[in-house]
């Protein structure tokens, strides 16, 4: 089943207001809304939840790089994009034709490593997502890792299945050690699981943070440097999904790729009150 995403071609002139309330009438996991620019194998992009704008997301930048292929070199077999996103960064994302579908390739960059919780400074955390200490894996530490949004990668040895979030403030909680999400991770598989804050949504795919939790796996000598690693996630909401990621390390740093397939499944128009024309 994967992740749904809603991909806005062209926005035009919408507002930032408007991009958000169309993220939420959609309710997708993500929206992204793409405004072109000269270079026809360019664009800039912004990255909505239903409730608010994300500076960088894995599996939005994907899916855009598979409709920008579609509309723009439907009979080229593979094709390179670059996607400017916040902060003036620009991700360089490859895709492939296949039989009903694309198969996209992002470089996310070098992950950046803050230091590894203390285990006293991990508990909390635990408690939070239902978990005690015994379900954290012996041999790895809890770390934030980002290659563009910071996620406290939570390494478990067993309880991901029962595993939600309790904590009523669960995101001020994160932001005391600089991470914006929560990912669990169970290395062996591997497998991901991730929510909003509010424990309200599970996410069946993030790539955001399955590039970074490999990069932790190899840091961690868990994986080995250029090995295609695939996260699994999804599967217990009854949305399986594969993420492929490859970390290439060359002494301290941990460059990550992230990839996937993309199944386009409807398109359509919407106009907002007031305007005459079609957006999407």
């Amino acid at each position: 089943m994967g992740n749904g995403l809603a991909v806005f071609p062209d926005c035009g002139t919408l507002t930032t207001g408007q991009m958000q309330a169309l993220a939420r009438e959609l309710n997708q996991a993500e929206s992204v809304f793409l405004v072109s620019t000269e270079d026809r194998h360019r664009a800039t992009a912004r990255i909505f939840t239903p409730t608010e704008e994300l500076p960088f997301a894995g599996h939005p930048l994907l899916g855009a790089a598979a409709v920008l292929h579609l509309e723009r070199d439907p009979m080229t077999p593979e094709a390179a994009w670059e996607i400017a996103i916040a902060g003036d960064r620009t991700v360089a994302v490859t895709t492939r034709a296949k039989r009903g579908s694309i198969t996209a390739c992002m470089d996310q960059g070098v992950a950046a490593f803050l230091p590894p919780l203390p285990a006293g400074d991990a508990e909390p955390f635990l408690r939070a997502l239902g978990l005690d200490p015994q379900h954290q894996h012996p041999s790895l530490p809890l770390q934030v890792v980002s290659t563009g949004l910071p996620h406290l990668i939570v390494p478990l040895r067993d309880g991901i299945g029962s595993a939600r979030i309790t904590h009523p403030a669960f995101g001020d909680l994160l932001a005391a050690v600089g991470a914006r999400f929560a990912y669990l991770l169970e290395p062996e598989t591997p497998e991901g699981r991730n929510w909003d804050n509010t424990g309200g949504a599970e996410d069946p795919a993030t790539g955001s943070a399955a590039g970074p939790a490999v990069a932790f796996l190899v840091r961690h000598g868990f994986r080995r440097s250029g090995e295609r690693v695939t996260v699994r996630q999804g599967g217990r909401i009854g949305r399986p999904s594969e993420i492929h990621v490859t970390v290439e390390r060359d002494r301290e740093e941990y460059r990550v790729s992230v990839e996937g397939d993309v199944w386009p499944v409807g398109e359509g128009s919407i106009a907002p009150p007031g305007r005459g024309r079609d957006i999407a």
